[in-house]
């Protein structure tokens, strides 16, 4: 089989040097590395395109993301530690989910965005969901949802408003309500749930109504 032979650089188009070899591609080491970084760069924008895809354009259209440490810390995209009330210190998505410090992103929630998240904690159990937890998502309108880092919680997305964090804890039963100066790890979309964010009135006594 006779090996293509390439007259020009692919990636600058220049000519190949007289000696390359028949099969080379690149006309230097310097437009080998650089194809490379393209083509990891290429393949990172699809990743991040595909994540994208399963969370809601409320929440990446905005920039309120952090990345978080092992031990739930939120911090910059540079690994310096960002807190909920300097907007300085997020980033937008793509950034946040390009960023290679950190375990994962975490999405800062703002009473200016309306934004409420529901967390069942410990609602999931041997990949079912607990009956007292079932009972708040039927009693709820449908909207997206995702598991926490742990697995064994549920977040829920609403718009409203809540004008102070809740945390209702009755036995097993734990439920926190927030819309405002607190960070939410994002996990993995629920698969079924809607890509956009119901509205929930009354939010937080809602909530309580329901525990």
């Amino acid at each position: 089989m006779t090996a293509t032979v390439y007259a020009v650089c692919e990636r600058c188009d220049g000519p190949m040097p007289l000696l390359a070899r028949a099969d080379a591609r690149y006309c230097s080491p310097a437009c080998r590395q650089a194809a490379y970084r393209e083509r990891r760069a290429a393949e990172q924008d699809r990743v991040t395109s595909e994540r994208a895809a399963r969370i809601p354009t409320e929440l990446t259209s905005r920039a309120r993301w952090v990345r978080y440490s092992g031990r739930k810390v939120p911090l910059r995209v540079d690994g310096r530690f960002a807190t909920v009330n300097d907007p300085s210190s997020w980033a937008d998505y793509k950034a946040a989910v390009s960023a290679a410090v950190g375990e994962g992103v975490g999405f800062v929630l703002t009473a200016h965005d309306r934004i409420v998240v529901v967390d069942l904690d410990h609602a999931v159990e041997m990949g079912r969901v607990l009956p007292w937890a079932q009972q708040i998502l039927d009693a709820l309108p449908p909207t997206y949802m995702e598991r926490g880092k742990s697995g064994t919680g549920l977040h829920l997305w609403f718009r409203g408003e809540v004008p102070a964090g809740r945390r209702i804890r009755q036995g097993s039963v734990a439920v926190e309500v927030y819309s405002d100066r607190r960070f939410i790890i994002v996990g993995d979309r629920v698969p079924g749930t809607p890509l956009e964010l119901a509205e929930l009135p009354d939010a937080a006594a809602r909530i309580t109504s329901l525990v």
